[in-house]
């Protein structure tokens, strides 16, 4: 009879040895050499890098543009809730003395494009730092006439990130409307040019950008941002010369399509 041990002895095997081939392969497995660490540690450091610039991107291009058009509606609300509502009919138009718009803390008004949309507004306030508009503002160069004055009222915006206000700058033509709001009345403008000029170049803001030496004989309203997308070595320009205005109790002009306040 066999017992127990001897059944357990009859149905193992014992495991071979390992040859001295075998033994050399795998002990060559496990130590790594000096220059697969280091590549190893910088393709490590790679994918690192490709992803913290990669989060970089998408705030730069994405998460601004979300926060500047939250903080343009923002204030623009602040600014509708100091005035009386505006009738949604069209007001006469009026060619006559415009009144001088007033700038109280620095708040001016609001901007309407309709070549870049019925919903397209942006509200308006004195400065042109990046602490102005990187908070979702188009900014006024305080230097410069203000609607209603002889001169040049020149403004400046982000063209990409916060919000890009002037994004589409270069689909403006000839004769299209630019909108300026203000407590007191609506300012409508008409594009009548464009040019790209060096940074140095602020000829283009001046009373009289056509010639700087002289007097100011027209109302304008000019925009400026950068050219070309992504950089900062040029600037777009729009003129625009005012048309019309209207009062702000009458309602909107006959140039803004019904909707937009």
């Amino acid at each position: 009879m066999t017992d127990v041990y001897d059944v357990f002895e009859l149905n193992t095997e014992p495991e071979p040895l390992p040859s001295r081939k075998s033994r050399r392969a795998h002990h060559g497995r496990r130590r790594a050499s000096v220059g697969s660490i280091i590549v190893g540690v910088f393709g490590e450091l790679l994918i690192t890098a490709g992803l913290i610039i990669g989060l970089f991107v998408v705030w730069q291009v994405y998460w601004t543009d979300v926060i500047g058009a939250r903080e343009a509606a923002g204030h623009i609300e602040v600014f509708e809730q100091s005035l009386p509502p505006v009738p949604d009919t069209v007001a006469p138009e009026q060619t006559g003395d415009a009144p001088v718009a007033s700038v109280k803390e620095g708040s001016i008004g609001v901007l309407y494009v309709p070549r870049w949309g019925e919903d397209y507004r942006m509200p308006i306030t004195d400065g042109v730092g990046l602490d102005v508009l990187n908070d979702g503002y188009v900014g006024h160069y305080p230097e410069t006439q203000v609607p209603g004055e002889l001169g040049n009222f020149a403004l400046a915006g982000h063209r990409q990130t916060h919000g890009k206000p002037f994004r589409y700058v270069e689909e403006l033509k000839e004769g299209d409307p630019l909108i300026v709001q203000t407590k007191d009345a609506f300012y409508v403008y008409r594009v009548s040019s464009h040019e790209i000029v060096k940074p140095t170049d602020t000829r283009v803001i001046a009373a009289n950008p056509f010639d700087p030496g002289a007097a100011p004989e027209q109302q304008l309203l000019t925009l400026t941002t950068c050219h070309p997308l992504w950089s900062i070595k040029e600037r777009w320009i729009v003129h625009a010369e005012l048309d019309y205005w209207t009062d702000l109790s009458d309602g909107r002009p006959a140039d803004l399509p019904e909707g937009s306040l």
